[in-house]
């Protein structure tokens, strides 16, 4: 877009203090984070989509979760829509289409490349968080963790994590002098919290190949644009807390592996994620700590972090005060729960003399919107009422033919869609239980039933040939639940049938 200067994105132009003054956000400045606001239908979207591009072109990576697929457009030339082409001569630019590289994602796997990360990756305190756990469980997956730790087990995948789980349950008593209580019952509960995240299709999600944050740093050697990388989020809603756990494990892996870099001319890589409520409903204070703690310190590693919401009162204020660069679309003050929204919002702008801000935010129209960029040193602007600009590229869902036709040209195409199962807790547990299994005992001849234990007692041994041919002889080893079952009821069958026999000759005996 021609608004662009160096070194700034062009976001639009204010209609109310300076009519025509333009209004961008600077790339020194992008990484002191941002929030992007308002009610379905005010134009978050495309004010999200217009940065995106505006960072892109720039030389800029950018993550982005697509909620409803209406970002995939951005991977397509624009098409100088009617709205577009007047909303560009409102504010004074000349519109030109353009095109944006994009590698599309999915956890699932379905609409993108597959996004994995191991278990251990993840993290006890995620992975609580994920499996909803109480805090004795949460105790306890710790302690899983630790054990992992010291006998060398990888945690890779869901099934590496059943298998240990299951291991701490058959020896808890020989871990609680170490570990403090650790109960199977409560191993239990974790194994069927984990049941339900497989049923809601995590399973794919935690495995190898792991996602290496490197792919999503990347710059388009052809044009020097920076890659958007769009995570497609729309059945990934349906398990929010798969979602937020996901995005918070992201941001950790950035904070984790990227060098301290300061305050760069412009940001390593800009994340925007939509429905930033779901990362703070119902999280522990822990993790709210954790939340914040990346957000504040992943700065200096040259991160930028903005939050796309309905309602500036979903960000905790812990948080939000990390957030520098706003932009507030239309409002509703409908409920109290409204209104108190409003005035939060209005309160966190530095007030303009021309503007009563409370009011303008419920005055909004579709693609205005309140807007408040770091300048200088860092001070806020005073908030300016924006005609925001136009995307560049296609405003508007893709078909999945052409998505397609991008992921089988994307440059990380023959990396992540195989999935790697290399050796791990899971198949060595295995090994070890087998090694400690006893060995089996030779056949008994078939001309020599051998008799059971009951017959043995009972004097019925002839019957426990009888029956042992029917039922089959027993194992010498290991026996499954359903061999013991059959076992008990054969011994059961013989001393009743043993006993009525000797009843009734005994009987007879007496009468003769």
């Amino acid at each position: 877009m021609s608004g662009d200067i160096d070194g700034k994105i062009f976001v639009g132009k204010s209609t109310s203090r300076d009519a025509g003054k333009p209004e961008y956000l600077t790339l020194k400045l992008a990484n002191r984070h941002g929030l992007a606001t308002g009610a379905t239908g005010t134009g978050k979207t495309v004010t999200l989509q217009t940065l995106a591009e505006g960072f892109s072109r720039a030389g800029v990576p950018v993550f982005a979760a697509d909620i409803k697929g209406d970002l995939s457009g951005i991977a397509m030339p624009g098409e100088g829509q009617e709205w577009i082409v007047k909303r560009c001569e409102e504010i004074g630019i000349d519109y030109v289409p353009d095109e944006f590289p994009v590698i599309f994602w999915d956890l699932f796997g379905e609409q993108g490349h597959p996004v994995r990360a191991t278990v251990s990756e993840m993290g006890p305190l995620l992975l609580a968080r994920l499996l909803n756990l109480n805090d004795v469980q949460e105790g306890v997956l710790n302690v899983v963790f630790r054990i992992a730790d010291e006998q060398g087990l990888l945690l890779l995948d869901l099934k590496d994590l059943r298998a240990l789980l299951a291991f701490v349950a058959e020896n808890a008593s020989k871990l609680t002098t170490t570990y403090g209580n650790v109960s199977p019952a409560t191993v239990g509960a974790i194994q069927r919290s984990l049941l339900v995240l497989e049923n809601q299709g995590a399973d794919k999600f935690f495995g190898e190949p792991a996602l290496k944050i490197t792919d999503l740093m990347r710059v388009d050697p052809r044009s020097g644009y920076g890659t958007i990388s769009l995570l497609a989020a729309d059945r990934l809603m349906g398990s929010p807390q798969l979602y937020a756990s996901f995005l918070l494990w992201l941001l950790s892996e950035l904070f984790e592996e990227l060098p301290e870099v300061g305050d760069p001319d412009k940001p390593k890589v800009v994340f925007f994620f939509d429905e930033a409520h779901l990362l703070f409903d119902e999280a522990p204070k822990a993790l709210l700590q954790k939340v914040e703690q990346v957000v504040r310190l992943i700065r200096s590693k040259g991160v930028g972090v903005y939050f796309v919401t309905q309602n500036p009162l979903d960000v905790p204020e812990s948080v939000l005060a990390q957030l520098g660069n706003r932009v507030q679309h239309a409002l509703r003050a409908f409920t109290p729960r409204d209104q108190k929204a409003v005035k939060a919002a209005a309160d966190t702008f530095r007030p303009n003399p021309a503007l009563n801000t409370a009011q303008v935010i419920t005055e909004l129209g579709k693609g205005e919107a309140l807007v408040s960029m770091l300048e200088g040193n860092g001070t806020p602007s005073m908030v300016e009422r924006t005609l925001i600009a136009p995307p560049a590229g296609r405003v508007g869902p893709i078909t999945p033919e052409l998505r397609k036709v991008a992921i089988a040209q994307s440059p990380v195409r023959n990396v992540y869609d195989q999935t790697l199962d290399r050796e791990s807790a899971y198949e060595i547990l295995t090994k070890r239980a087998e090694e400690a299994a006893p060995p089996e005992a030779p056949p008994t001849p078939a001309n020599t039933p051998a008799p059971t234990q009951a017959g043995a007692a009972s004097g019925g041994g002839w019957l426990d040939g009888i029956l042992g041919g029917i039922l089959g002889t027993p194992s010498r080893g290991r026996m499954s639940v359903g061999e013991q079952v059959t076992r008990q009821v054969a011994r059961e069958v013989t001393n009743q049938i043993t006993k009525a026999i000797l009843r009734n000759v005994l009987g007879g005996a007496r009468r003769r």
